[in-house]
């Protein structure tokens, strides 16, 4: 069987299922993660999609936390590309990202390879959880793959800095806010020293964009739900969260719904980080 060419960024289970019959199957990355969580190692070490490989998001799909850029900031191109080579990505190869099902550590690692230049990157819809639901094969074995010779290249993404988050809500662009509500509003700031919203910033709650099992919604409901925000194909959108993990969930989102938006990677953990820079609070952008 030889796989047709379609660079979409989701994919369903089966549909994996039938590409890892391919003469050459997708190259799967493991990136199940626990946010302030100990690692998933051993997760994956029970069980994991046949041939899947895994990375760690904290270490080799985003840079240290210490420092400018936020708690999770732009990896270190040369360590991005030192983990995706043991991984044994090759130029052109398929990817397919996976996690628990929530999404969220698939959608960065989706979003940082597409980044790094990688074209046809996909996040299996659902998860690991859809993947068992869909009664896929599951292996303890850890692969060994031949090394890779890919190169990252940096600025396959649109990004925003805070400087340039200013410029597209000032410019006449929509920036969503992804964090639940009462963050927004800044009733409730669990992680970061200072609650509130950027001005003029937008609440699309990223629970908004998913079925109950972690899914996404069909791209026509997607398509309605960012109208609603004033968002449409011809609108400049950015999106920011805590620390850009969540946010890219909803790129990712805004992506199958036919929009180009740019991720504000350092997003509200970088903006706090300025204590000059202005919050918001309420629930009026």
């Amino acid at each position: 069987m030889t796989p047709t060419k379609r660079p979409q960024p989701l994919v369903s289970a089966a549909e994996l299922a039938n590409e890892l019959l391919y003469q050459t199957p997708p190259t799967i990355l493991d990136v199940r993660w626990r946010l302030g969580g100990p690692s998933a190692v051993p997760d994956y070490i029970a069980g994991h999609i046949p041939g899947a490989v895994f990375l760690e998001l904290d270490e080799e799909v985003t840079g240290p936390h210490a420092g400018p850029g936020g708690r999770h900031p732009l990896p270190d191109p040369g360590t991005l590309q030192e983990a995706l080579r043991r991984a044994g990505i090759t130029p052109g190869a398929r990817v397919v990202v996976y996690d628990d099902g929530d999404g969220l550590p698939a959608a960065r690692t989706w979003w940082t390879l597409r980044w790094a230049g990688l074209a046809d990157v996909a996040v299996l819809d659902g998860g690991y959880a859809a993947w068992r639901a869909a009664d896929g094969a599951v292996e303890t074995d850890v692969p060994e793959p031949e090394p890779g010779d890919v190169t990252v290249r940096p600025g396959g993404m649109p990004v925003l800095d805070a400087a340039a988050t200013t410029e597209l809500v000032g410019g006449g662009g929509v920036l969503l806010d992804v964090r639940a509500s009462e963050r927004y509003r800044g009733e409730s700031e669990p992680i970061d020293p200072v609650a509130g919203h950027i001005p003029g910033a937008r609440n699309v709650p990223k629970t908004d964009t998913t079925e109950p099992d972690g899914r996404l919604l069909p791209a026509d409901r997607l398509r309605a739900l960012f109208a609603a925000a004033g968002v449409d194909a011809g609108t400049p959108v950015g999106a920011y969260c805590g620390s850009g993990v969540t946010a890219a969930h909803t790129v990712l989102a805004m992506t199958v719904a036919g929009l180009n938006p740019a991720l504000y990677v350092g997003s509200w953990s970088d903006w706090v980080s300025d204590p000059s820079r202005p919050v918001a609070t309420g629930d009026r952008p």
